[in-house]
């Protein structure tokens, strides 16, 4: 079994409205990691270099509870508020991780090794 992470990138029409529309999926990115077995991490947050757009980040335990999210009516709220929005373009891509490791070893060191 193995790992799904999503990662997106969401631009808004206007910069103006990125951080309500942020501060408004608040209570769906609650509600997904409260609610959701399987879902590990779930971030929809301001990118603090350009002002129009969202990042997303995402970790489901596997691709049924990745499915399953898809059926949940909260993914179809966070769809709906974020298209309110003016969505200008969206783009999100999923990844199948079969191997993690921690990302620094005993010696403090960062390796980009999985072994």
């Amino acid at each position: 079994m193995s790992l799904i992470a999503i990662e997106a990138s969401i631009r808004l029409n206007d910069p103006a409205v990125r951080d309500a529309a942020v501060a408004d999926s608040v209570k769906f990115q609650q509600a997904t990691r409260d609610d959701e077995p399987g879902c590990i991490a779930y971030c929809f947050a301001a990118d603090p270099c350009e002002p129009d757009h969202i990042q997303v980040y995402e970790l489901w335990a596997d691709e049924e509870t990745l499915a399953a999210h898809f059926d949940h009516p909260n993914y179809h709220n966070m769809r709906e508020l974020l298209g309110k929005y003016g969505l200008k373009s969206a783009v999100s891509r999923k990844h199948r991780i079969d191997a993690t490791a921690p990302v620094y070893g005993a010696d403090f060191k960062a390796s980009a090794k999985f072994s």
